[in-house]
């Protein structure tokens, strides 16, 4: 995986958009018991409406995943966990070409495949590190705090001839009472465990931008920030209504000769359309891992913006 941007996402037009939303609430009405009607119509509109003002603005609709791309399937076979609870999420990467599981990857950044978690309202993120047994099934513990409709990606590249980088989606559904929350405001700040992460530069839609994110602790810019998955810095941005996913890797790394151990990570990131996106950075530091999480305004007029707010983000600590 290059330094630059890697763009996978998984909706190309309103109606699938509109489509994937209501299913998700389908599938998942059975287990996840919805706080109000009013309250769902209510939020599933704005989403939509932010989703569709995006694809209408977009010249081109992104190419990018669903459940199955290039021949490849997710095969998710953990289709619920229950809320709050400590549960294991199994799953497989399929060779349909083949008819079974893919079992050799390439590793990309200490790992054969990175799996990214998230709420459908993007208020709770995970970035999980499963482990594969010798039969292709990979598993890892997770613990979702909230009930509703989350998303699985499997970022990965097979080991085969001439196969390139995928991004697999899958929805999953935590059960329990559910609140859905609306999109937290725009915000160029977040704390997390002590820390404040500034986020300087814009996301431009279909041009590259540079995004620099500055790490303090106690008021004090932090000058040793760790190797992470060989980097000092990941960043996942995801659209809101559809989920578009990037997953943008920092310009320079650990031992290059310029690439400065913080306090500021660069990424260069080029947003698919107009729209809102929720971003979410892992760094390292004092041997732990930590997410601070920001919600920018791609192509957005600054009169338009919400109001801007610092936040602790639902992300995770390791």
């Amino acid at each position: 995986m290059n330094t630059g941007l890697k763009i996978t996402a998984f909706a190309a037009v309103l109606a699938a958009t509109f489509g994937t939303a209501y299913g998700v609430r389908r599938a998942v009405h059975p287990v996840v018991a919805e706080a109000q009607p009013s309250e769902r119509g209510s939020h599933d509109s704005a989403a939509h409406a932010t989703a569709g003002g995006a694809e209408a603005e977009e010249a081109q609709a992104p190419g990018g995943p669903h459940v199955s791309e290039g021949g490849y399937t997710l095969d998710l076979k953990t289709p619920s966990v229950a809320a709050g609870k400590a549960s294991q999420l199994r799953f497989a990467v399929v060779d349909e070409r083949a008819g079974r599981n893919v079992t050799v990857f390439r590793r990309e950044h200490g790992k054969q495949l990175h799996l990214i978690v998230v709420s459908r309202d993007l208020t709770t993120y995970r970035h999980l590190h499963p482990v594969m047994a010798a039969d292709g099934t990979w598993s890892t513990p997770v613990r979702l705090p909230k009930a509703g409709g989350y998303r699985v990606f499997a970022d990965f590249t097979p080991e085969a001839k001439n196969a390139g980088n995928l991004t697999l989606g899958a929805d999953l559904a935590v059960s329990g009472p559910s609140t859905p929350q609306p999109l937290p405001p725009h915000s160029t700040t977040a704390t997390v465990d002590g820390y404040q992460v500034a986020l300087a530069g814009e996301l431009s839609p279909g041009a590259g931008s540079e995004l620099k994110l500055h790490v303090a602790k106690a008021g004090k810019p932090v000058t040793d920030l760790e190797p992470y998955l060989g980097a000092y810095g990941h960043l996942v941005a995801l659209r809101a209504g559809d989920l578009a996913y990037l997953h943008v890797h920092p310009n320079g790394e650990p031992g290059d000769g310029t690439t400065e151990p913080g306090p500021e990570i660069s990424f260069t990131a080029t947003a698919p359309s107009k729209g809102a996106y929720r971003l979410f950075l892992d760094f390292q530091h004092e041997g732990k891992v930590r997410t601070a999480a920001f919600t920018v305004h791609a192509g957005a007029p600054a009169a338009g913006r919400p109001e801007e707010k610092r936040e602790e983000p639902t992300g995770h600590t390791h």
